[in-house]
């Protein structure tokens, strides 16, 4: 045999000795994630199905989970009354139904008091005061401990800046206008109505206009311009009201079935994580952009009466929250832990925003020319 034989019968048998020890190499290697199967996560909510805002914060929230997991996680949305109503998203979670959930936590106050401090308290925090006690202040290690008790990791994921006083058929003016009133108002801000003789609900967001149009409700709050816009308020109400006393800063929020969360990577738990807090962000900048032109709407297109609540009315409902938040207090030692962190750090915002943010916003309503 020639040694050009025996050089090409070499590199022949070489080749097939490698090809097959390549396959082995590779059979040894993990296949992508995506091949070895993805591992889809439910998320109720409490909003309507790509509600604006509130909804499709939710499914972006998602996408972000889902895109950015490489193909480990997928996240799949059920609007409020797909799989569960919407007020029983969080015991879905808690209970292992769902993985998920998307809403407001005082919407879970009959669980625990201390829940409405994690969403909105009249006369509270801002946005981005609640971010400020939320993640540098103690706030999310208390939510934590309040949260583990029910089997849910919380997290901030929205936020809807300063939230509107309401739709009314009468114009408020004084306390007794509140008196008999029938008013949709969730929170610790239905307990204060309460306290000056309104008779205040909650009812979830899909159930608010059908109200309104059957005179079971009187007046409803709800979000702001462009929210309340998208619900058609202006068809069956006459007045609108600013500003909202009950909801300075509403953080959305997204809980996770503790177990769930316990069994993810670490890897998985920082994508979550991160996504939450881009979606904080992102959420309140959409809601910042979008309520000035749905104002403009409701002003000159749909020729919607705004009011200013009254100083006298605001003082008055300024003293029945801060009595309300601290009977609350009251409830059990978390709760009192819960509510003295959250007045020690508003004390210091409040001191500190007469120097800041507040200071700036009195400056820029003076009657220079700017353009």
């Amino acid at each position: 045999m020639s040694k050009f034989v025996k050089r090409r019968s070499f590199l022949k048998g070489a080749a097939v000795v490698g090809a097959g020890a390549a396959a082995a190499a590779a059979s040894n290697f993990p296949a992508p994630a995506i091949a070895q199967g993805t591992r889809e996560l439910k998320m109720v909510t409490t909003w309507p199905k790509n509600f604006p805002g509130l909804g499709t914060t939710a499914e972006r929230l998602a996408k972000r989970i889902s895109d950015g997991s490489g193909g480990s996680l997928s996240v799949k949305v059920y609007a409020a009354g797909e799989l569960v109503p919407p007020f029983e998203s969080f015991d879905a979670v808690s209970q292992g139904t769902a993985d998920l959930y998307h809403g407001a936590e005082y919407y879970w106050q009959g669980k625990s008091k201390a829940f409405n401090f994690f969403a909105a308290v009249p006369f509270g925090l801002t946005a981005t005061e609640m971010n400020a006690w939320i993640y540098h202040a103690g706030g999310q290690e208390l939510w934590d401990e309040l949260g583990a008790g029910f089997n849910v990791k919380p997290f901030m994921s929205g936020n809807t800046g300063v939230q509107w006083g309401g739709w009314f058929n009468k114009e408020i003016n004084a306390l007794e206008d509140f008196k008999g009133l029938k008013m949709r108002m969730p929170g610790l801000g239905g307990e204060v109505l309460r306290r000056v003789g309104a008779a205040a609900v909650s009812l979830p967001g899909g159930e608010i206009f059908p109200a309104l149009q059957a005179g079971t409700i009187d007046a409803t709050e709800w979000v702001g311009p462009w929210n309340d816009l998208a619900f058609g308020f202006y068809k069956v109400t006459k007045y609108y009201y600013w500003p909202g006393f009950h909801e300075p800063g509403t953080t959305l929020s997204s809980g996770m079935n503790k177990g769930v969360w316990d069994s993810l990577d670490s890897g998985q738990q920082s994508l979550i994580a991160s996504c939450m807090a881009a979606e904080n962000d992102v959420t309140l900048a959409e809601f910042n952009a979008k309520n000035s032109d749905a104002l403009d709407t409701l002003v000159n297109k749909h020729n919607v009466q705004v009011l200013r609540t009254p100083n006298e009315l605001l003082n008055a409902l300024g003293d029945a929250s801060g009595k309300v938040a601290a009977e609350v207090a009251g409830s059990d030692a978390l709760t009192k832990r819960v509510y003295d962190s959250f007045i020690d750090f508003r004390t210091k915002a409040v001191a500190y925003a007469k120097h800041s943010d507040q200071a700036f916003w009195q400056a820029r309503l003076l009657p220079f020319k700017f353009n």
